[in-house]
């Protein structure tokens, strides 16, 4: 039996996997949330402690740092340990930054807080979009994975409103501290899931893998499972971090460390993290309407990814990713030109800038968004698959950190045209990867995807 084909031939119940990808994407609403609540937040942060430029941009990006290491320390034990165990690992800690972020007596003990939330960050974005992945049939894998990302951006979303709601009473501690609410509903549910049947069956566990396969799936469909579960496990792809250097993991190894770069030095989370400041610069002088602004790009951000959530098992990864991608250009380039020729755009510019940020983000949140978080879940083998997106995050990660940190300084220096002309000219770069690299991966058994030959997957 073709493991490209098990797919189609599998009943599943339905009701199981959306349970779990629910679950699941909790781990990107509390991603999307620590995240997103820094637009907000940091107006009034900034004035507690009287932070420079420089420390700002310490505050947004030390998040990411405690990302990449939480990457590479998950990637590891999520292969060693379980899917399961690594999710309550990340829901822990994310408990413990958001009771010590309100706390903070000074920057430095909120910079530790925030630490420790990307390290959070880093454990449940490696193990979450695999969980999934490892869990889906191949006909709604793109749909289920995608659900992290609507969840992320679910996240940001209620992080713009919790900031809204609050500007009027700088409570930048509340807004830290609210999310404890869904840290600890996370934890709670977590323990309700099952380990990943891929990763038992790699233990040895065949018995506990069958088990699994059985709450979603009939005797018939559970063995046509196993067999191709089996099948990768006999490839004997070795576990070290070194292998992902191996030439039949590479060419997966750069098409997802790659994407997830791209994905972020187009410039997505300067307006996550600076929104507010990003609509100053045009206009907008209320801290209160810069945060509704803001919130208003979120909204459009969580209801645009709802195409995807639809479109993406329906007419493949890559139409969509021309699409999004086109349109983020576009946007980009307007963008650009509105701040270039501010004076012609007088007291409209903020209107103009927040109609372009909208479309931007709007292409994002159908493309680029969730179909990086499918992407790197689906191109490597079963055995380093947890390590492969690790490497893909510690990427993104690396990437994100150097656009946050440098963004107040790009636009001090180079001006806000310019700085915004950067990020159109990596969305060019971005059309041009998806053209010769990124595979169609719509449809196919993740076995399958691994198995082929670069050309192969094309």
């Amino acid at each position: 039996m073709s493991s490209s084909t098990v797919g189609s031939e599998i009943d599943v119940k339905s009701g199981f996997l959306w349970r779990v990808s629910f679950i699941a994407g909790l781990g990107g609403v509390l991603y999307g949330y620590d995240m997103g609540i820094i637009a907000a937040a940091l107006i009034f942060v900034r004035d507690t402690f009287a932070l420079s430029i420089k420390m700002q941009e310490i505050v947004v990006s030390i998040v990411l740092v405690g990302a990449m290491l939480g990457a590479i320390i998950g990637g590891s034990i999520a292969d060693r340990i379980g899917r399961r165990a690594t999710l309550l690992w990340g829901a822990g800690l994310f408990i413990v930054g958001s009771i010590l972020a309100p706390l903070s007596p000074n920057v430095e003990t909120l910079i530790v807080a925030r630490a420790l939330l990307g390290l959070a960050i880093g454990f449940t974005s490696v193990t979450a979009p695999v969980f999934i992945s490892e869990l889906a049939p191949p006909q709604s894998r793109g749909k289920l994975i995608s659900i992290y990302q609507f969840a992320l951006t679910l996240g940001i979303a209620l992080a713009d409103l919790t900031g809204y709601w609050l500007a009027g009473q700088h409570a930048w501690r509340s807004m830290f501290g609210l999310g404890m609410v869904p840290a600890a509903l996370f934890l709670v549910l977590v323990l309700t899931l099952p380990e990943s049947p891929r990763w038992l069956f790699a233990q040895n566990r065949v018995n506990d893998a069958r088990s699994v396969l059985h709450s979603y799936t009939d005797e018939r469909g559970a063995q046509l499972l196993l067999d191709d579960i089996q099948a990768a496990v006999e490839a004997k792809v070795d576990k070290r971090w070194s292998s992902l250097w191996a030439p039949s993991v590479r060419h997966a190894l750069f098409t997802a460390v790659g994407f997830t770069v791209l994905q972020q030095v187009t410039g997505i989370n300067t307006i996550i993290y600076y929104g507010p400041q990003i609509f100053a610069l045009a206009g907008i002088t209320s801290n209160k309407s810069a945060i509704l602004a803001t919130l208003i790009v979120a909204i459009t951000n969580m209801l645009f990814t709802l195409f995807a959530l639809v479109l993406v098992d329906r007419v493949g990864r890559k139409p969509l990713l021309y699409a999004g991608v086109g349109g983020m250009t576009i946007s980009l380039v307007l963008l650009s030109y509105s701040f270039h020729n501010q004076a012609t755009f007088g007291s409209s510019l903020g209107i103009v800038a927040t109609i372009c940020l909208v479309l931007y983000i709007a292409c994002f949140a159908f493309s680029m968004g969730p179909i990086a978080w499918i992407l790197v879940s689906e191109v490597f083998p079963l055995q380093i698959r947890a390590r492969g997106v690790a490497a893909a995050t510690i990427g993104s990660g690396a990437s994100n950190f150097l656009v946050s940190m440098t963004f107040l300084s790009l636009i001090r220096s180079a001006g806000n045209s310019v700085t915004f002309s950067i990020y159109a000219v990596f969305c060019v770069v971005t059309l041009l990867f998806v053209r010769l690299v990124v595979p169609e991966t719509k449809g196919r058994e993740l076995e399958s995807i691994s198995a082929h030959s670069p050309a192969a997957m094309q």
